[in-house]
């Protein structure tokens, strides 16, 4: 059995959740990090060094980062339909993940911490505009690809790049930015709508947890 260590209002734990749903991977979850049981402990810093979640135990193999497990996953299941198998357009998928993971989660960072955590450590003017100008900036980007391929990251079918993307894009329009500075983004939207008519997503993405 599957065994998931981290909180289920992880962004980056729900991307397994998601993953393993999507799969129809039977599992048993952990509550791990804030909150919950610490991860700053010599026990879980022998799974991840990082003390970081997730973490999965998948018999005696121990995996930590995200999106490698989602990666992983797939591949343990056969799910080329996530990650293809063709190099070419297994590349076309990582590599919107690998975008989701530097670049776009980068960019919401300071932003996401002053509007949604409130944390008094980001409550800088100056930053909190430049952030959320930077997040609207990402945000522009995948608008344009979802607009070029009309359906998904990727191209027509949907693959693991949508779940990473999902929940950042779920997350972008949770966060409580001012109407009047939110740009509209009419194919991310409908990507958004389109994300929603899969159960997974409902369950582990647009669930009330930004």
């Amino acid at each position: 059995m599957l065994t998931i260590l981290g909180k289920a209002t992880s962004i980056n734990v729900r991307k397994v959740l998601w993953t393993c749903d999507e799969i129809g991977i039977p599992f048993v979850r952990e509550d791990w990090g804030a909150g919950f049981r610490t991860t700053d402990t010599a026990e879980f810093r022998a799974l991840n060094p990082n003390a970081m979640v997730p973490v999965i135990r998948d018999g005696d193999f121990v995996l930590w980062e995200s999106n490698t497990i989602c990666r992983y996953l797939a591949g343990q299941h056969g799910r080329t339909n996530l990650l293809p198998a063709a190099p070419q357009a297994r590349a076309q998928v990582e590599k919107w993940m690998d975008w989701q993971a530097t670049e776009l989660n980068n960019s919401w960072r300071y932003a996401f911490m002053s509007l949604v955590r409130q944390h008094p450590d980001y409550q800088d003017g100056e930053r909190l505009a430049a952030g959320i100008a930077a997040w609207h900036h990402h945000i522009g980007i995948l608008e344009q690809q979802l607009a070029r391929t009309g359906a998904y990251a990727a191209g027509d079918s949907f693959t693991l790049a949508d779940v990473v993307l999902g929940l950042s894009v779920h997350r972008w329009f949770m966060a409580p930015i001012p109407p009047t500075s939110r740009p509209v983004f009419p194919a991310v939207g409908a990507y958004y709508e389109r994300l929603s008519e899969r159960p997974a997503f409902m369950r582990h993405g647009r669930n009330g947890t930004p």
